[in-house]
């Protein structure tokens, strides 16, 4: 199914939760000279409007992202700083924000010399804006099926591995794909770090994801997971990430960040961090 389109919903308090994690992931990688392979699965079109209908239509932003910009004085943990670095590059001035990027965009930001980006997109007109964004760029866009895409192109030339699965799970099997898809990923970069983002639902499919994830041989996946306090009664409550092979320190590291966004004042919501696979 190729309908979703990540306009309604960019700079959502799931994005904070992913980028954030993308962001953490990067800056601690970079701490090491040699270079990064880095794929996103579902690239969407890199940049979005938040002053645009669609984003207008859903609000989304307003209690996502938006709250987190006008907080973030009040941030403690220093390990915001490289993600709001990336939206002051995108945003003039200190009012609301009216552009956010998406995951290319956040992945292109921390690219080095002998890193590599290679990006997939289905969807029609998303792939045509994400090949245009990243045509004066050594990005690579494919437009192809991202899951299967990944396991033709692994494993890397480069010496190390940055993987975001982020499918809209618009198709209930992608959960069951998407644990597949990591698992056979896994054999064949078992050093990889993957991050895998999913939607927590009423209804409770994301289970379905992480048994299927453990029931795979992949080793060392941390989870974490947030939970609206005034949630919906139907439909998506929360956000997961699982994180394969995370950096050292990345777990208190990457806690600290959503303690500092938790409040009623910021997202409002409550995180939860743990193994889901040790290793």
């Amino acid at each position: 199914m190729l309908s979703y389109l990540h306009a309604f919903h960019a700079g959502n308090f799931a994005d904070v939760q992913k980028h954030g994690a993308l962001a953490l992931v990067q800056t601690m990688m970079r701490a090491k000279a040699s270079g990064i392979a880095c794929f996103d699965t579902h690239a969407g079109s890199a940049i979005y409007d938040l002053r645009s209908e669609r984003a207008r239509k859903t609000g989304e932003a307003d209690h996502g992202v938006q709250r987190l910009w006008g907080a973030r004085d009040r941030l403690l943990s220093g390990d915001w700083k490289p993600f709001l670095d990336v939206l002051t590059g995108f945003n003039a001035g200190g009012g609301e924000l009216s552009v956010y990027p998406g995951s290319p965009a956040w992945f292109q930001h921390f690219l080095r010399d002998g890193d590599a980006l290679t990006l997939f997109e289905l969807h029609p007109s998303e792939g045509e804006q994400l090949a245009d964004w990243a045509s004066e760029a050594p990005i690579r866009v494919l437009r192809q099926d991202g899951l299967a895409g990944l396991l033709r192109q692994l494993p890397p030339r480069q010496p190390r591995l940055l993987t975001l699965i982020d499918p809209s799970y618009e198709v209930k099997t992608d959960y069951i794909e998407v644990a597949h898809t990591l698992g056979k990923a896994w054999h064949k970069c078992r050093h990889g770090i993957f991050l895998v983002w999913y939607p927590i639902l009423t209804s409770g499919l994301q289970e379905q994801l992480k048994d299927a994830v453990r029931g795979t041989d992949a080793r060392k996946i941390l989870c974490s997971e947030v939970h609206l306090n005034n949630s919906p009664e139907r439909g998506m409550v929360g956000s997961g990430m699982l994180v394969v092979n995370p950096p050292w320190g990345f777990d208190s590291r990457f806690g600290a960040m959503m303690s500092d966004v938790a409040g009623s004042d910021v997202l409002n919501l409550s995180h939860d961090i743990g193994w889901l696979v040790p290793e």
